[in-house]
C-alpha cells in the first residue's frame, strides 16, 4: 500500500468513527427509531451525499452500531472471564454475567439498541450474528467445560418439550444434554431480563442493593443450568 493509499485508509477510518460517534450521541438523545443520516451529516458539517459513501442507508449505519455494541459487550465479557479462567465454573459464570451487567449500565443506550424494542422497519442482517453470539458462546463454553470435567445436573423436562430440547442441543451444543441446552437458553434470557429491568428502571423503588441481588440471581440461574458441584471445583 502506498503512502497516499494509507493516508486515505486512515482518513476513512477516522471519518467512519466520527459518523458512528455522532450516531451514538443521537441514539442517546432521540432513540434508534429517529436516527437520521441527514441529521448525522448536518452535525458533522458534511453533505448527505458524502456521508452516503460511508453508509449507503440508515440501516447500514444501524447495523454497524449494532455490531459494535455486540462486540463491545462481548469483549468486556471475554476480558472478565480471562481473569478467572482458572477458577471454578460457577465463579466464571457469575463473572461473565456481572461483566455484561456492568457494560450495560455503562452503555445503556447501546444496550437498548441490541436488547430493547425493535427499530421499526429495520431487520438485522446475518452479519450481526457472530458478534451477537459472543456472550452466549462464552456461557456455553463454561457449561461445556463443567460437563466434561465434573458433570452437570439435569433438570427433568416434560415430554412435550423434548423435541425442542433436542433441536436446541443439536443447534447450539451437540455435546451437551438436551435438558442442559434448554436451561442454557432460559438462563441466557433470564440474565438479560434481569439486566433489562435494571437498565430500563423497572427495579426502581423495589430492589435497592442491585449488585448483590444480581449476583444471587445469576448464581441461581447457574444452578438451574446444572452448575451445582462447587465442592468438586476450586471456586
Amino acid at each position: 500500500m502506498s503512502s497516499t493509499q494509507g493516508a486515505r485508509a486512515r482518513a476513512r477510518i477516522e471519518v467512519t468513527s466520527s459518523i458512528k460517534d455522532e450516531a451514538r450521541r443521537q441514539l442517546a438523545a432521540e432513540g434508534a427509531a429517529k436516527l437520521s443520516l441527514r441529521a448525522v451529516a448536518r452535525e458533522l458539517g458534511m453533505v448527505s451525499s458524502a456521508l452516503y459513501r460511508y453508509f449507503p442507508s440508515r440501516d447500514d449505519l444501524l447495523t454497524a452500531l449494532i455490531i459494535d455494541a455486540y462486540d463491545s459487550v462481548g469483549q468486556a465479557a471475554e476480558t472478565a472471564h480471562a481473569a478467572v479462567a482458572d477458577t471454578g465454573s460457577l465463579r466464571r459464570w457469575v463473572t461473565v454475567c456481572e461483566a455484561v451487567r456492568g457494560w450495560a449500565l455503562a452503555h445503556p443506550h447501546e444496550y437498548a439498541l441490541i436488547h430493547g424494542s425493535p427499530v421499526p422497519g429495520y431487520k438485522a442482517p446475518d452479519t450481526t450474528v457472530p458478534a451477537a453470539a459472543r456472550v452466549g458462546l462464552l456461557l456455553i463454553g463454561i457449561v461445556r467445560d463443567a460437563h466434561r470435567r465434573v458433570g452437570v445436573a439435569r433438570t427433568p423436562i416434560p415430554a412435550e418439550l423434548r423435541p425442542e430440547a433436542e433441536r436446541l442441543s443439536a443447534d447450539l451444543a451437540p455435546d451437551l444434554p438436551p435438558e442442559v441446552a434448554v436451561a442454557l437458553v432460559a438462563g441466557w434470557a433470564q440474565m438479560y431480563g434481569l439486566i433489562g429491568f435494571e437498565v430500563f428502571g423497572q427495579f426502581n423503588r423495589m430492589v435497592e442493593d442491585r449488585e448483590v441481588f444480581f449476583r444471587y440471581a445469576v448464581s441461581r440461574i447457574a444452578h438451574e443450568v446444572g452448575l451445582v458441584f462447587p465442592e468438586k471445583e476450586q471456586e
